[in-house]
């Protein structure tokens, strides 16, 4: 393989049935994709895979700067999905390399399963199915409220956590909702009544995660603030795992301080045999960091993250660049503003 070629682009996570639609819109501009044919957990024959490539796209595998410096013709990264915890903004921006994710094109599905968790956690789903026979005509458990009586709290107020809001204004009595960096007349338009995160704690009876992973997040949902909850309260995690101390939460189901917790992210993905006490609790209802799927979503995700790289190559910053304001002073950091290549 050459030193550099500067028009391969490699894909070094795979999981997805196809790569058509990235061939397809990459070929069209003279690209090719080459996938990485090794093992999941190998960094390192990642890295050396992308030497010489101008384009990345990652979906688990850190990319930082040791990553970049083995990869050094990088001209573009993107990030399979919303979450960019595992690329090293800073370092990336320092050797002029634009980053992308992918915005909004889940939306509809990683809402759908919060609400899909929500119910199951509400109507005691999973103990239901395990006392059928012994309890037969019997709720499994007699705290069983219904949606119009409960107040849902949403923590992160972008296009996912908007999403539910909208859907779920109609079922529950209030929705709340915290977001420090949403404007307050998106608060007004989606119907949420804005407030603290303390006091949403305080006032929900249903707590749904739709934040970022950042400093300022990991472990957000802490001891603290389970033991400022409601009583009987549920938790919604479809954000990112690290948002939650799941010590603190498996302390929190089992003192019964928390009735429930609906799960589809995990500190570690997958989850090891340290939490098989939260995994087996009998009030929490675990999916496999899937929210994010439906047929749809899937082909959009591919198809804009094609479309991201593509206009990177070209020289524009897409709307969903990461790093476009940490870039536009630095020398060789070539790309243009794009905004309204695609919606988010």
């Amino acid at each position: 393989m050459p030193d550099t070629n500067d028009t391969r682009v490699v894909i070094i996570d795979t999981g997805y049935d196809t790569y058509d639609a990235e061939k397809e819109i990459l070929g069209r501009s003279g690209y090719w994709v080459d996938v990485f044919p090794g093992e999941k957990l190998d960094a390192a024959g990642k890295a050396a895979f992308a030497r010489g490539a101008t384009g990345l796209f990652v979906r688990w595998t850190r990319v930082d700067g040791a990553f970049l410096d083995t990869a050094s013709t990088l001209r573009a990264v993107v990030r399979y999905g919303v979450g960019y915890d595992n690329i090293d903004l800073a370092a990336a921006s320092a050797r002029g390399i634009p980053v992308c994710n992918v915005q909004g094109y889940a939306n509809h599905s990683v809402s759908d399963h919060a609400l899909a968790l929500i119910l199951a956690c509400v109507r005691s789903l999973r103990p239901g199915m395990e006392h059928m026979r012994p309890r037969y005509n019997l709720p499994a458990d007699l705290h069983m409220p219904e949606l119009h009586e409960l107040t849902l709290g949403i923590v992160g107020l972008g296009r996912i956590g908007g999403t539910l809001c909208a859907k779920a204004r109609g079922l529950f009595n209030r929705v709340l909702a915290c977001d420090p960096y949403i404007p307050a007349d998106r608060f007004t338009e989606l119907g949420a009544e804005a407030c603290s995160f303390d006091a949403l704690l305080a006032l929900s009876d249903v707590v749904s995660l739709h934040c970022n992973l950042t400093g300022e997040t990991r472990h957000l949902m802490n001891a603290r603030a389970f033991a400022q909850m409601r009583p009987l309260a549920i938790v919604i995690n479809t954000a990112r795992g690290p948002v939650v101390d799941e010590e603190a939460l498996t302390v929190a189901l089992e003192a019964g301080k928390v009735f429930a917790a609906g799960i589809d992210v995990f500190e570690d993905e997958p989850p090891g045999d340290n939490r098989d006490a939260l995994l087996s609790h009998p009030r929490v209802v675990a999916t496999g960091h899937y929210a994010w799927y439906s047929e749809r979503a899937s082909r959009e995700l591919q198809r804009r993250a094609a479309v991201n790289m593509e206009a990177m190559l070209r020289g524009e910053f897409p709307a969903d660049c990461l790093n476009r304001e940490q870039l536009s002073g630095i020398p060789g950091a070539v790309c243009e503003r794009a905004d309204g290549l695609h919606g988010k």
